[in-house]
């Protein structure tokens, strides 16, 4: 977390309940915290509550998508699974309210780390005694993911620290030093590398061919060949 004193900027006093380990508005007067993901980047630039909440529950939302398709791979076409759609639904809804009263960020971390784990159960149950063959994908996608949370944490730990070093070497290097902004830059990835391990389960499941080709060599996608003849 960030100390206190950081400097004030065009949105006026901060009200979101974090602060983060970058030096406020130190790029535009207009930009409270620059090096970060754009998918967040209303919260960021402003440190409102509110956008703080447009930031934060959607990671809910969006990891409740993913553990219904994770859980939901292996079924036939066009079935819906109702029981574990209301109860993500509800799940959501609790999340929600209670986090509007409550206003403690540890509690949308623990829930959403709740959500992260059971993908993670999931996924390992797949490449272990499923599909052994996508261990790479499924692994690299999980490594990536805990290599930004591992960046993450160290940002938090040791931010005054990085502030006086980064204060100390030119902003070329320093600016790698902004951990939070390769949490923004990692988790997206794992995420990315994710949502291919789910789709590549799922198409590999409804008798598709999935292949992972690399756009310029560096860009990993899936393409698909015809169906197999049964």
């Amino acid at each position: 977390m960030a100390p206190a004193g950081d400097r004030e900027g065009y949105w006026g006093p901060t009200t979101s309940t974090l602060d983060w380990c970058e030096e406020n508005y130190t790029v535009t007067w207009y930009i409270a915290e620059f090096l970060v993901g754009m998918g967040s980047w209303c919260f960021h630039m402003t440190l409102k509550y509110e956008m703080q909440l447009l930031d934060e529950l959607p990671m809910i939302y969006s990891c409740c998508i993913f553990v219904y398709c994770m859980f939901e791979c292996f079924k036939t076409k066009n079935s819906v699974n109702y029981h574990l759609l209301f109860t993500l639904v509800l799940f959501s809804l609790i999340v929600t309210t209670v986090y509007l009263k409550v206003k403690e960020p540890v509690f949308h971390q623990v829930m959403y780390g709740m959500l992260v784990f059971t993908l993670v159960v999931r996924s390992i149950y797949i490449v272990t005694w499923v599909y052994p063959w996508l261990r790479g994908l499924g692994y690299t996608s999980l490594g990536v993911f805990l290599l930004g949370f591992l960046l993450w944490n160290i940002d938090n730990i040791f931010c005054d620290s990085l502030r006086n070093f980064r204060k100390k070497v030119p902003p070329i290097i320093a600016v790698t030093t902004q951990f939070h902004a390769w949490w923004h830059i990692l988790t997206g990835l794992g995420s990315y590398l994710h949502i291919l391990f789910s789709l590549y389960t799922r198409t590999l499941y409804l008798r598709y061919r999935p292949k992972v080709k690399f756009l310029f060599g560096i860009w990993p996608v899936i393409l698909f060949e015809p169906l197999r003849k049964q």
